[in-house]
């Protein structure tokens, strides 16, 4: 049997089977750059910023109550409570920012990424269906890019021209 006669011998599509055929169809021509890129950035730059405020007074300056979750809360094997209380509001002040302004966009979702990873595994375990989350929009960045509205899409198309 040919191709033809294959899809010749197919029955009709009832009503409801072409509407959602044509459904499927419409959501898979929309374009990341377009519809996806963008509020992921924003909505993971969102989360991890809020988070960073959260553990400075004013620009950069660390609460104390910062140093206490990281000496006594947090606990993160390895680096001192002070470094890691650092690291990570600094992390999450610049690295959303960064992911805003859609600035080495793969290279801040891979840091955010790892944060996340040290927060699942030692801080909260618990909370992996929220990680999961955040690990999803960061994989979508990473593996994707930022998109068009971003400077780095902006950067690229000036290289490559």
């Amino acid at each position: 049997m040919t191709v033809e006669q294959s899809v010749g011998d197919a029955k009709p599509m009832s009503g409801l089977a072409a509407t959602g055929h044509t459904v499927i169809g419409w959501l898979e021509r929309v374009s990341y750059d377009t519809l996806l890129a963008t509020p992921a950035r924003i909505f993971i730059a969102v989360t991890f910023f809020l988070s960073g405020r959260t553990k400075v007074d004013g620009f950069l300056t660390l609460k104390l109550s910062t140093y206490y979750l990281f000496q006594y809360e947090y606990k993160i094997p390895v680096i001192p409570a002070p470094i890691a209380a650092h690291i990570a509001a600094y992390s999450e002040t610049f690295f959303p920012v960064l992911l805003v302004l859609g600035l080495a966009s793969r290279l801040s979702a891979a840091a955010l990424l790892g944060m996340t990873t040290v927060i699942e595994m030692f801080v909260y375990p618990d909370a992996w269906e929220t990680h999961l989350g955040w690990a999803t929009a960061l994989a979508f960045i990473i593996f994707r890019g930022p998109g068009a509205l971003s400077l780095d899409h902006l950067i690229r198309r000036r290289l490559s021209s």
